[in-house]
């Protein structure tokens, strides 16, 4: 994976990169493994680097027997319980270039794809943090690109962001079609 990744439209003190759910659950071994998770953090940590304004990662961070889980009859296997080892970053990810941490999925009753808010409405924080940094153009990178990654990219485009998603940098199960996100001012560089 490349870790000079050339962003087309330069970075600025305005942009922000969105760090998605590079957590051990979600990387091989991890309980909801998303292939070629693991090949993303060279790529990632490069981006980091970069000038931006600030760089945020989202975690899942669910309680014990969240409404997601296969228990709950949700359609996915207990993954990213908080303060386990599967909730955790992935090692390897550098944190150092981490301005925030965001948590989702904390509710036991609502499920948070987006680093924006849940499924009930309930804000992360995500939308004020942003704003109140002057930030207006995000770029988003992790996993899952076709469910936290493009979840997110939609809340930021609704929250009035000009949102990216960087394709190097981003695995999925079914990626989503460039033209489909065209369709959602979602731009992929």
């Amino acid at each position: 994976m490349n870790s000079h990744i050339l962003l087309p439209h330069g970075i600025s003190a305005q942009d922000a990169l969105l760090i998605i759910d590079m957590q051990n659950d979600f990387m091989p071994g991890g309980a909801l493994p998303v292939p070629g998770g693991h090949d993303l953090l060279h790529a990632i940590n490069g981006l980091s680097h970069l000038n931006f304004r600030a760089v945020v990662a989202s975690q899942d961070w669910h309680p014990m027997g969240h409404c997601s889980f296969k228990e709950q009859n949700g359609p996915w296997p207990a993954h990213c319980i908080a303060g386990t080892d599967g909730a955790a970053m992935v090692e390897g990810l550098d944190q150092r270039r981490i301005t925030h941490i965001i948590r989702k999925g904390t509710a036991t009753d609502a499920d948070s794809n987006s680093a924006f808010h849940d499924d009930s409405g309930r804000s992360t924080g995500l939308t004020d943090l942003l704003n109140g940094l002057g930030v207006t153009r995000v770029f988003l990178c992790g996993v899952a690109l076709d469910v936290c990654v493009l979840a997110s990219a939609r809340h930021a485009v609704r929250a009035g962001f000009e949102t990216f998603i960087i394709q190097q940098a981003s695995a999925g199960i079914t990626p989503p079609s460039a033209s489909s996100l065209l369709e959602e001012s979602i731009k992929l560089v």
